[in-house]
Order: C-alpha cells, then structure tokens, then sequence
C-alpha cells in the first residue's frame, strides 16, 4: 500500500486535534475548544477550517438537530508518521539515524519511555 502524506497546516492540525481529543464536536464546540488552548478564533473562521478539511478528506460531517457535528477521519498516528517521515526527509535526507540520535540527545524521558527505547533497540539488534 502506498504512503499517504498529510499535509496539515498549523490551524488546520489544531483543529483535527480538538477532534481527536474529545471526539465528534460541533462547531461551536471545536471553537470552545480552541479558546481553552489560547487560540482565539471567530466561529466563521472554525466553520471555514472544518469545511476545507471535510474537502481534503481530513474530517466528515453528520447533520444532528440543527447543528453539523465534525470527526476526524484520520487517525493521529497516520498524521504523525506522515509529518515525521516529511520532516525527516527534509532534514536528514531520509535517515533515521540521525534524527533519532538527535532526538534522544534533546530530550528527557522517564524511565518507562527509555524501558520503551531499550526494548525496541533490543528488538533491532535481534
């Protein structure tokens, strides 16, 4: 199966986030929403951003009582693997490598995600 690349704007990937946080929302709703995180945006400006993502196939809509009620239709691991792999191209020419390395150095982790890490570079060497 070919890759999928989600191309998402800044915006647009905080509003699929309200989706995938907390579930079918209206629009009013995903505005609520936005305003707890610190993004003040009109209803219009949701309304606008919801019906571009239903084009691209990002959300789908039902009509409930009077109001539309949005979900996401792509999963956040779908998107993150997308933008990761995006990233790494962009910067490391496609390698894994280094970006991880990269990652591990600037990060900080708790002892169940470096269990995580060892696990997985156990299942490397294997």
């Amino acid at each position: 199966m070919a890759r999928k690349d989600y191309e998402l704007g800044e915006a647009e990937l905080a509003v699929v986030r309200v989706l995938w946080d907390h579930g079918p929302q209206t629009v009013r709703e995903v505005m609520v929403r936005l305003h707890e995180r610190g993004r003040k945006v009109a209803y219009t400006t949701v309304l606008t951003f919801l019906t571009r993502l239903e084009s691209k196939g990002f959300v789908s809509s039902d009509k409930q009582d009077l109001a539309y009620v949005y979900r996401a239709k792509v999963s956040r691991e779908s998107v993150t693997r997308s933008r990761v792999r995006s990233l790494m191209q962009q910067l490391y020419d496609g390698a894994p490598g280094p970006m991880v390395l990269q990652l591990i150095e600037d990060g900080r982790f708790t002892s169940e995600e470096i269990a995580q890490l060892r696990k997985l570079i156990r299942e490397l060497e294997s």
